[in-house]
């Protein structure tokens, strides 16, 4: 289904004529309010070009200069004088072809643009959640970036959650350090979000939307309350080290070469009085690109039974399990027979360097055909290189086999090169109705809403590192919601039936554990985003809990409306989701037990009934252990929940008629 954007309400101010001033120029002050009044985004103009975050009239972020310095010596920004400033109010309500967190969001805000002489300007808006803004370039002209100024001159001194980062060369999988900005060491740099919290106060998480054809932000500190954009240059000379890393040895001395007209990158700040307002808000696809996709109705959201993470390991069958037919074929009657829409063809159906070079124990023509066959999708896995190296070929053989979509791996880089790659990669196989996931990947940044067949992505530490690390932790999964996820859907890939305490766990590569309860691991169902969800396990282990596995083949992967009941960073998070008439929450908690009272007041009054899988008594000790109870209540009734260490509680919500009493 298409996109419908609901009539607008739209006001513009008569255009403010500024005149120009010669030499130094007096600052003058412009400013954009959210429309609840709260949030301000201020802008001088003068011989530097500044901005200001304010919530109820108190700093986030002083004064912080900004400019693009363009490779010809000139600078977009300071010194520049405003020919025209023009103000806008939008109201309107936006249906996305996949639903982002909800199927109708509202698009509400204030908006100021700012026209300065010489074919250059800034946009910027004010939202309830947040402000973002972005330089435009007005006329055809071609463009080279050396620089980008983007300071951001946090006041006091808050605490972060930093992903710090070694290199340009990243998936960002990073884990999140705790520390305050000013002990953000000098050329320290991290991979956004970034979030920033007040002892007592606020929270602000720090991002970008709609990045095209531009490379992507990160932040570094200076020692000081002050963090400074980085971006990685345009490459010069690159070298392919292996079949899935190919590395930048030079750089030329600019970030993009592109051409006007354009916008840029929005710099987005979203602002949360509670820390719940981190994982309500879509801001990020809201300041994204419209759709681009003429016909978006095969676009079909669901489940994959994924082979990589449990090693392919299948008991109980009279063949030898490995990349080969019949254990494929095993993998399509498991996820037919659950009701799984789709299966990851993973690494091994061909030579990595060279889609050409086919595995002779993978009879794709046989697979493809039994696929189709039991009603399940089939979605190969590739490397970036390797697929661009024979892009039409390689997608329209995939479209002959009858192949679903493509799982994107290893690009580990966001220079403008690469970002480009991602929005080519999104139109071919949208013409050919192929789904993306895109893994090696950087974080989402608006892309999706132009390309919504680009259902998920990875740029998260996941369950794949515990095959040979002592993370994700329980208190890592309880992060990610409010930062990472932040950005848009995410593919953890949650799933793992053996489960462990911190003393229990070790990484076996070849029959991976997970840290934290089987209940964490199902909440995960609910409270990650990600169209396409995987189902990581083996499906002996998932046929061998076949209460666990019912339950979590029938969370759906995209949600009508979403609630966030309890939630704290780094400690626990509740959240509520909607689809059709039936409500899931889903809760987690760190390495702490914990009890929760959830407010079900927004549920629909009368009678409701919860199939509950929760923490068993000796969870702490055994994480396997669960119990599975139904709840009857009442619409306002508080529902108490109790969590294990790592632990959560997960629950299916319908309405009771008079006939069920």
């Amino acid at each position: 289904m298409k996109p419908i954007t609901l009539p607008a309400v739209t006001l513009l101010s008569a255009t403010l004529l500024i005149p120009r001033v010669a030499g130094a120029q007096e600052p003058i002050d412009y400013s954009v309010v959210s429309p609840d009044g709260r949030i301000e985004l201020s802008v001088q103009a003068g011989d530097e070009l500044t901005y200001r975050v304010s919530l109820d009239g108190e700093a986030l972020v002083s004064a912080s200069p900004i400019a693009l310095h363009l490779a010809d010596g000139n600078a977009v920004g300071p010194g520049m004088t405003v020919a025209a400033a023009r103000r806008e109010n939008t109201d309107a309500w936006l249906e996305p072809v996949v639903p982002e967190k909800r199927s109708r969001i509202r698009d509400h805000y204030s908006a100021l643009h700012l026209d300065f002489d010489g074919g250059w300007g800034l946009d910027a808006r004010a939202y309830d959640d947040g402000v973002a803004f972005r330089f435009r370039a007005t006329e055809r002209i071609p463009i080279v970036i050396a620089s980008e100024d983007f300071t951001v001159n946090l006041v006091q001194d808050p605490d972060l959650w930093f992903p710090v980062e070694e290199s340009f060369l990243t998936h960002s999988e990073r884990l999140y350090e705790r520390l305050r900005v000013s002990q953000v060491e000098p050329e320290t740099m991290a991979h956004l979000p970034i979030l920033a919290s007040w002892s007592g106060g606020p929270k602000l998480a720090i991002t970008e939307s709609d990045l095209q054809a531009y490379p992507g932000l990160y932040l570094a500190g200076t020692g000081t309350s002050t963090l400074v954009g980085l971006s990685p240059a345009y490459p010069a000379d690159v070298e392919q080290v292996n079949d899935r890393t190919v590395r930048v040895v030079s750089r030329e001395p600019y970030i993009a070469r592109t051409s006007g007209p354009r916008t840029f990158p929005w710099r987005v700040f979203v602002v949360a009085d509670e820390d719940a307002d981190l994982v309500s808000t879509t801001m990020v696809w809201r300041l994204a690109a419209p759709l681009r996709i003429e016909d978006a109705s095969w676009i079909r959201p669901g489940q994959v039974a994924w082979d990589w993470w449990n090693a392919l390991n299948l008991t109980g069958v009279d063949f030898e399990a490995g990349v080969n037919t019949d254990t494929y074929r095993y993998f399509v009657d498991f996820a037919a027979d659950q009701g799984i829409e789709y299966v990851i063809l993973d690494e091994g159906w061909s030579d990595p360097a060279d889609l050409t070079v086919l595995n002779p124990e993978v009879d794709l023509d046989v697979l493809f055909a039994h696929a189709a066959d039991r009603g399940v999708g089939l979605i190969p896995w590739v490397v970036w290189k390797s697929l661009d190296d024979r892009l039409d070929e390689s997608l329209d053989r995939f479209e002959a086999w009858g192949a679903v979509g493509i799982k994107v791996d290893f690009m580990q880089r966001d220079d403008q090169p690469m970002v480009e790659y991602y929005w080519r990669i999104a139109e071919a196989a949208a013409r050919r109705h192929l789904l993306v996931d895109f893994h090696g990947a950087y974080k989402p940044a608006g892309l999706r809403r132009a390309y919504p067949n680009v259902v998920t992505r990875e740029g998260v530490r996941g369950l794949e590192h515990v095959k040979w690390s002592p993370y994700p932790t329980p208190e890592h999964d309880v992060t990610l919601p409010f930062i990472r996820m932040l950005a848009g859907p995410m593919d953890y890939t949650p799933g793992a039936m053996l489960n462990a305490t911190e003393e229990q766990f070790k990484p076996v590569f070849d029959r991976p554990m997970s840290l934290g309860t089987r209940v964490h691991q199902m909440a995960m169902y609910v409270v990650y985003e990600s169209p396409l969800q995987m189902l990581a396990d083996s499906p002996s282990h998932y046929l061998q809990e076949a209460e666990c596995t019912a339950f979590i083949v029938d969370v759906p992967t995209v949600w009508d409306d979403t609630r966030v009941l309890a939630a704290s960073v780094s400690d626990y998070l509740a959240v509520a989701r909607r689809s059709g008439d039936s409500w899931y929450i889903g809760a987690m908690t760190d390495w702490e037990s914990r009890h929760l009272s959830l407010d079900t007041g927004f549920l629909e009054e009368g009678a409701w009934s919860a199939e509950v899988f929760e923490d068993g008594q000796n969870a702490g000790r055994n994480p396997q252990d669960y119990r599975q109870v139904v709840l009857e209540f009442e619409a306002g009734e508080p529902l108490e929940i109790q969590m294990a260490p790592g632990g959560g509680w997960v629950a299916k919500l319908v309405r009771r008629t008079e006939q069920d009493r």
